[in-house]
């Protein structure tokens, strides 16, 4: 069947790749720079939401608890405006049994006793969070190993690294993005992360399966012809996929509410950078596999 599109994407294969190393090191810098917004999930403290009657500031919020001694305290708003919503971190004090009550009498103080609502309570000890936050990160690196080590038996050496070095690519740039806008990092963002693994690496082997079809073809010369042609036999199905995800992530972005807001957000920047990937940052790495491997494997022969 001859294909709908006639795209040669290889032809500009290293103006993608460098787009996508010029995000990806933008990504790094962002991170070592600004570092991440850990959670209490991965710090340890305490973390109380707040329904408000009226409208309220964050500064009016975090001067009515100047005066507890619980150190640097960071108030969020998060929801709809409307909802007036707020969300309150403090580190963790020695007596935290009753951090709750505490907060919410100061408040009460500030804006009366109707004028509040304790609406949700968190606390974690800060070894447990710290114990967290180094589980979260070998789960994310565990989880590239193990892609790594299953598309290369389940496919061929040469289209592993592509694969892993994709979905690489799309986790540091969300967690850039993250990082950049102060996003609170989280057991809800590292599922979002996994889950975005998962569906970047779902698309890089549809297109992946599709040059292996073809792969009786490749050669040194016929070889950039071939991932094309793959590449434009699978591009329906890979922008079908994601603009269907897509609108099912957009609800959740504005329709879920703070709690599902930062997970929506991972979703529909991974879905973006995930497609991008599969077609633009896995299929090079093949083609630069399918060069280079032949004579590596020469160079070490004659050692």
């Amino acid at each position: 069947m001859k294909n709908k599109f006639n795209i040669p994407f290889m032809k500009y294969r290293y103006i993608l790749i460098s787009i996508s190393m010029v995000l990806f090191v933008a990504s790094l810098v962002t991170i070592a720079s600004k570092g991440f917004n850990y959670g209490i999930d991965f710090v340890g403290g305490a973390k109380v939401e707040y329904k408000f009657s009226a409208r309220v500031s964050e500064s009016e919020v975090r001067d009515s608890l100047g005066n507890l001694g619980l150190g640097d305290i960071s108030v969020v708003r998060f929801g709809e405006k409307s909802d007036n919503m707020m969300s309150i971190k403090v580190a963790l004090p020695k007596e935290h049994a009753a951090i709750g009550e505490t907060i919410t009498r100061a408040l009460e103080a500030r804006f009366g006793e109707g004028g509040v609502t304790l609406e949700k309570e968190e606390t974690v000890g800060p070894k447990v969070g710290e114990e967290l936050r180094k589980k979260a990160w070998l789960t994310i690196l565990f989880s590239w190993a193990l892609m790594l080590v299953y598309i290369g038996y389940r496919f061929d050496f040469l289209f592993a690294p592509g694969a892993v070095v994709g979905i690489i690519h799309d986790v540091v740039i969300t967690i850039g993005l993250l990082a950049l806008l102060g996003k609170e990092i989280n057991l809800s963002i590292l599922a979002a992360l996994l889950t975005l693994i998962g569906y970047s690496i779902n698309d890089t082997i549809v297109i992946f399966d599709r040059i292996r079809e073809n792969e009786s073809r490749v050669s040194p010369s016929t070889i950039l012809n071939v991932v094309n042609e793959s590449l434009n036999s699978t591009i329906s199905r890979t922008l079908i996929t994601s603009l269907t995800t897509m609108f099912v992530v957009l609800v959740l972005f504005f329709k879920g509410g703070g709690t599902l807001h930062d997970f929506a957000l991972v979703l529909l920047v991974g879905i973006i950078v995930g497609t991008y990937s599969s077609l633009f940052v896995a299929s090079p790495c093949y083609i630069a596999m399918y060069d280079v491997w032949p004579k590596l494997r020469r160079l070490w022969a004659t050692r």
